[in-house]
């Protein structure tokens, strides 16, 4: 292990959505899992989806460079590569994206491709990539 790796817990509406959505259309592989909740390998991570209804979907926005991001998100940081080609797999799938996948700060400090889009359960996701990875925390 390079770097320490993070684990997320989320809830989710329903856990065959979740496997779906995770392991079938992200390709996380599975981990451990009950009837109350997944493991998911996300990129290296421990991302846990927990059946939980009531708590499941993003509400508030914030405005940044002109697009209302959803306050509570999560996601990883892919190489260019890896970021084009998922955003082709998601597109040829039909997801709505709730931002479209573009490049942010063009010209800046933090340049970067990114994309948000929604889970089945309503939580919301952020992929990014950046084209050098030394300014993931350029001011």
């Amino acid at each position: 292990m390079d770097i320490p790796r993070f684990h997320l817990a989320f809830p989710v509406r329903d856990l065959e959505e979740a496997r779906a959505f995770y392991g079938g259309l992200l390709g996380c592989p599975e981990g451990r899992s009950s009837d109350e909740w997944i493991d998911f390998d996300f990129h290296g991570h421990q991302i846990v989806a927990h059946l939980a209804p009531q708590e499941a979907g993003h509400r508030a926005t914030n405005d940044v460079d002109g697009e209302h991001v959803p306050v509570r998100h999560f996601g990883v940081i892919l190489n260019l590569p890896e970021w084009e080609a998922l955003a082709e797999r998601l597109r040829a799938a039909g997801t709505r994206f709730v931002i479209e996948p573009y490049v942010r700060f063009k010209g800046q400090p933090g340049e970067q491709a990114t994309m948000f889009f929604l889970d089945p359960s309503g939580n919301a996701l952020e992929f990014k990539a950046f084209a050098d990875d030394a300014m993931v925390f350029a001011k």
